[in-house]
């Protein structure tokens, strides 16, 4: 990975505000992956970083607190990104404060001796603070015109970008509210809403996979393909977070964004162009067009979980952790069938599911095929499994698809094996890029296709918001799973129900575990 010319940025200076810079997000991604850009030369040689939050701290206590999640690099690399970095405390609705912090960072933008200075402002916060600290910066730092004006105190003169972390809303009142709110403050541009999923390595392969090899614009409509699931597993709890997911549920907190990202990048129509120079709307348009034509999920077509603690004992169940009521109906579980009512999907059923405390760690994206028309007269006996396309998202990222070849020997009987590129394998020098490194490079350069724009939100929260609605206004119980467990067993009758057809006979497994 290196510097290009899309980096212009690196030859103007750089003030990155981290809000919420004592929180959890901040310490264990926005800093580490900071550092990580700063040791690959993805940051401008004068750069300064500031951290605001509430709590009080030094600097030197600050970078004590972040200093063990810097990962890669060496001491004196650690020790010269930390020399970079500054705190100080304040109140998120206070513009004196913010005034007060911006003081030291305009003297230092103005002993860079560069007039090109440019802003990056990351709100590493929950929402309810978004509007608060915004209206702040906007009053106090930013000004009424978003950009750099070459007539404020300092003639600075360069862009003011925001970053504003997930949740957007909690349905879609709430979203319109927060866009409304924040709408009055920035436009559409300078708003980076950002989705570490779009950042993944693998799905951002999708559209280059997709796009670039003749062989699946063709098959990659309701013709061909029988149905897709997108997954998403963990193999932990909430981890005493359990206060904070009871608000908000698996569908809201994985389903209603990442997976419906990934979702529309499966989905969408080729895009006009997916890279060089302004291509960003044109492929958040055709996201857009995909989420409109998807109709609200039905509960009938849902099936909802919440784990119990395992048999043994070893780990505690959700309602266990003590800050989840003992009554809550919060589903840790979720699996759901999605129509897209378009012609190239209408009848192809598309599976979301998530989950915590399963049996594995895993994401993907599993496409299966149509079964092969006539196989089984030409192969009588024989069963002859559905091909399958499987874009693995985490961990041991990959893509292999699932064949049916001849059992080696004197019969002719067809068994499953896979083309199968594994990046570890394929790729084995290749430096991988972290998912919010990237996206933060991505700001910096102003691209805007790998986050997520209003229209797109409010055509994601008509998805779900009635289902959500539904679940809370009757108070529906999720079906209880055990901890280490696949899930509910209904959830594999739904996937039955809707046409996946599972080959209990076949497990892919990297190429490093294979003898």
């Amino acid at each position: 990975m290196q510097a290009d010319e899309s980096c212009g940025y690196l030859n103007s200076a750089l003030t990155i505000f981290v809000v919420g810079a004592s929180g959890d997000l901040a310490k264990k991604k926005t800093y580490p992956s900071l550092f990580d850009l700063f040791c690959h030369s993805f940051l401008p040689e004068k750069t300064a970083i500031c951290g605001y939050a509430r709590s009080k701290k030094t600097d030197d206590e600050f970078r004590d607190h972040i200093a063990p999640y810097l990962k890669g690099g060496d001491e004196d690399e650690k020790h010269a990104f930390l020399d970079k970095c500054t705190y100080c405390s304040g109140k998120y609705d206070s513009e004196d404060d913010v005034r007060e912090a911006f003081v030291g960072i305009q003297q230092w933008e103005e002993s860079t001796g560069l007039r090109y200075v440019n802003r990056l402002f990351y709100f590493a916060i929950p929402p309810s603070v978004f509007v608060p600290i915004g209206t702040s910066l906007k009053n106090a730092v930013i000004g009424p015109s978003e950009k750099g004006n070459a007539d404020d105190a300092s003639g600075r003169i360069g862009w003011n970008r925001l970053i504003i972390e997930k949740p957007f809303g909690k349905d879609s009142d709430s979203f319109e509210k927060l866009s409304q709110d924040m709408g009055t403050l920035y436009s559409e541009n300078h708003l980076y809403r950002i989705d570490h999923y779009l950042g993944k390595e693998m799905v951002k392969n999708l559209m280059t996979m997709r796009h670039s090899n003749s062989i699946f614009e063709p098959i990659w409509n309701r013709n061909y393909i029988s149905n897709i699931q997108i997954t998403f597993k963990e193999d932990f709890g909430t981890k005493g977070r359990g206060g904070y997911f009871d608000g908000y549920g698996i569908i809201r907190d994985i389903i209603q964004n990442h997976l419906i990202q990934v979702l529309t990048i499966v989905a969408m129509e080729p895009p006009l162009a997916v890279s060089g120079e302004n291509y960003s709307n044109h492929v958040r348009n055709e996201k857009v067009k995909v989420l409109e034509s998807i109709p609200p999920v039905e509960l009938d077509d849902c099936v909802l979980g919440q784990y119990l603690a395992p048999e043994d004992g070893s780990e505690p169940g959700y309602v266990d952790d003590p800050s989840v009521p003992d009554d809550s109906i919060t589903p840790t579980f979720a699996s759901m069938a999605l129509k897209i009512n378009n012609p190239r999907w209408e009848g192809v059923p598309f599976v979301l599911k998530a989950g915590k405390a399963l049996n594995e760690r895993k994401g993907e994206v599993r496409i299966q095929f149509q079964r092969s028309p006539g196989a089984s007269k030409m192969f009588p006996g024989e069963k002859i499994p559905a091909n399958e396309l499987v874009i693995r998202l985490q961990p041991d990222e990959a893509v292999y698809m699932k064949v049916n070849v001849k059992e080696p020997g004197l019969r002719t009987t067809p068994v499953t094996s896979e083309l199968d590129l594994t990046y570890k394998s394929s790729f084995p020098d290749a430096f991988h890029v972290d998912a919010y490194s990237r996206l933060i490079i991505d700001v910096l350069r102003g691209s805007q296709a790998a986050f997520v724009r209003d229209d797109e939100l409010r055509a994601a929260w008509k998805i779900f918001t009635p289902i959500l609605e539904r679940i809370e206004r009757e108070k529906i119980s999720p079906i209880k799973y055990d901890y280490g467990s696949r899930g509910p067993r209904e959830s594999d009758e739904l996937l039955a129900r809707v046409g996946f057809k599972y080959h209990a006979e076949y497990e892919w497994r990297p190429p490093s575990s294979k003898l």
